[in-house]
């Protein structure tokens, strides 16, 4: 079914475009995208300069992947980057309707942040192994299968196409919450003080 809604962006967007929580949109499902027009990859451009301004902002954090409704746009659309270790490769790979096929491997956690959670980690299981189907920006089939930390971020910014963040993963798990401090290292948060009734987070 083709998409009728017409979008406008900006193409100067920046970190300060990311929406962040208490922002209740976060909590809101995405919408598939029907035809892939110049406005949706000039969408997919805006999302890659805000990731890419937001990590510029960040000493000890890389900013590896963004859903769309992060930059308040409610369509399923995915930016991945290609290479997480390395600052200078600014490519990324875009992902249209993602949706995970199968979860593989076994359940395991590991510590995941947010650009629209600020400051805060948590350890969070997820599946070692996923297969993942999507469009490309030319609306080509893409069928993959991740594995290790490229499945975490699958399983993460699709969650966020679903109305998910990682936290609602956690929320009954008072040891699973840190915060980054200054000196790049993740410190446990007090659950009771610091989570469990921050108005921000729920």
């Amino acid at each position: 079914m083709a998409d009728s809604k017409v979008y406008f962006f900006d193409m100067s967007m920046t970190k300060d475009n990311i929406i962040t929580l208490p922002n209740t949109h976060l909590r809101e499902r995405s919408k598939k995208v029907g035809i892939i027009t110049d406005q949706i990859r000039d969408l997919i451009a805006d999302m890659e300069a805000a990731t890419l301004d937001w990590e510029a902002s960040r000493e000890h954090e890389v900013g590896v992947a963004l859903a769309a409704v992060q930059i308040d746009q409610l369509i399923r659309i995915v930016v991945v980057r290609n290479n997480f270790d390395d600052k200078k490769d600014t490519s990324f790979q875009v992902f249209i309707n993602p949706e995970i096929a199968k979860y593989e491997g076994e359940l395991e956690e590991d510590f995941e942040g947010c650009l629209s959670v600020k400051d805060i980690y948590g350890k969070v299981p997820r599946y070692t192994k996923v297969r993942v189907k999507a469009l490309d920006e030319n609306g080509k089939p893409i069928r993959l299968t991740a594995e290790g930390f490229l499945a975490r971020i699958f399983q993460h910014e699709i969650d966020h196409t679903n109305g998910i963040v990682f936290i609602d993963h956690i929320k009954d798990n008072p040891k699973a919450f840190y915060r980054l401090g200054d000196d790049g290292h993740l410190n446990p948060l007090d659950y009771e003080k610091d989570v469990a009734n921050n108005s921000i987070l729920w």
